[in-house]
């Protein structure tokens, strides 16, 4: 196989490795595998601009990685103006119009110019054992947005002038997959999140419901759903409008979100019309019950709102085996159900009233398309 034939299929493994992906970390990884293995470099790294910090901020490593690199660093970040060769394209090159071209740093190259300054890539170049390196600009949508950096050990071929021009079609790939993980992320956000109140919607409560009652079958861990229902929202919207309605939605799913936030990983989300719901792995039964009577104190405080009916099922409380996520659904749902009927002005908790919960027997009554509409009256409370 020729060197551009090598090359071709190098670019094209790149960007079928990008369009796998399927979270970021995991296209920003195989970018940098990708470039590593197409370039025959022992390490690869992909850094972001973080234009209002004036940092390179690294995304992933991977290769021969030095003891200071982690794969995905939490805090490997370096002042832009410590690369004058990066600040000149970032800020001088890039602005008046140049080409993002790669270009080639080594361990022979000059250390020191000026008195008090040493060149960062070559210092690093020689404290981590590599002899060379190639600096790819990446550009997305027609802005500076980072760079890749692959390197090889000392004792191996020095990148040349023929390498980064290389290194700038791999760049031009990378962008095109960091685009499209952009897209999928934004069309994930749109999918599982609810336009009005930002909170997650229902259909990302199903998904981590499923996969918190799996934990909880597989490990024994506690899962907990607080479900709301906000009171009022049909006055409000019949007397004063739907946008009153709506700003009342959007303040209580912050007062929501508010609440959750006391809860390590809870997901707050609207569930749809005035039906609001918290996911809580991990943390205690009480402690989710402390959170929503608070929950429940702040929603009575809500101007033009007339507090929220506010269910809770857990699978730490006598409540029967949990094996899906539909049940504990229903326990929570019928524990709202139970507070709207006896207009509580604190959660009713699912397993808490003795061997015969009223709230345990509901939800474990048939769906209710099967039961007759009289009967949840007689639950609610109405003749």
């Amino acid at each position: 196989m020729s060197e551009d034939d090598t090359r071709l299929a190098a670019v094209v493994a790149l960007a079928q490795g990008m369009a796998a992906a399927r979270t970021p970390r995991e296209s920003w990884r195989a970018a940098a595998l990708g470039a590593g293995r197409a370039l025959t470099g022992s390490f690869a790294a992909l850094s972001v601009w973080e234009r209002d910090l004036g940092q390179l901020r690294v995304l992933v490593n991977v290769g021969d990685r030095a003891a200071d690199e982690a794969e995905f660093p939490e805090a490997e970040a370096y002042p832009v103006h410590r690369f004058p060769e990066i600040t000149e394209f970032l800020h001088e090159r890039w602005a008046a119009g140049g080409e993002p071209n790669a270009w080639v740093e080594t361990a022979q190259g000059l250390a020191a110019g000026r008195p008090g300054y040493c060149h960062q890539r070559v210092a690093a170049l020689r404290r981590r054992g590599r002899g060379s390196c190639v600096v790819a600009p990446i550009v997305l949508h027609g802005r500076a947005w980072g760079e890749l950096y692959v390197a090889r050990s000392t004792g191996t071929r020095v990148f040349d002038r023929d390498d980064a021009d290389f290194a700038t079609v791999l760049a031009a790939v990378v962008s095109a997959g960091l685009a499209q993980t952009e897209r999928l992320e934004e069309a994930r956000r749109l999918a599982f999140t609810d336009s009005l109140t930002g909170l997650a919607n229902r259909r990302a409560v199903d998904v981590r419901l499923e996969e918190a009652v799996e934990r909880h079958r597989v490990q024994g861990v506690v899962v907990s759903l607080v479900v709301c229902d906000l009171n009022g929202l049909k006055r409000v919207n019949d007397t004063r409008g739907h946008a009153v309605g709506d700003r009342l939605l959007e303040r209580f799913g912050s007062v929501l979100s508010l609440c959750g936030a006391m809860l390590p990983g809870a997901l707050a989300a609207r569930l749809g019309g005035d039906e609001f719901c918290l996911l809580v792995v991990g943390s205690p039964a009480d402690a989710v019950v402390k959170v929503a009577d608070d929950l429940c104190r702040r929603a009575g405080e809500l101007e033009f709102g007339d507090g929220v009916a506010c269910g809770v099922a857990s699978t730490a409380d006598p409540i029967g085996p949990v094996c899906s996520a539909r049940r504990l659904f229903r326990l929570a749902d019928a524990a709202q159900y139970r507070a709207k009927a006896v207009r509580a002005a604190r959660p009713v908790v699912a397993g808490r009233q003795g061997p015969d919960d009223p709230v345990v027997r509901l939800a474990d009554e048939p769906e209710p398309h099967e039961r007759t509409s009289a009967e949840r009256r007689r639950f609610r409370g109405r003749p």
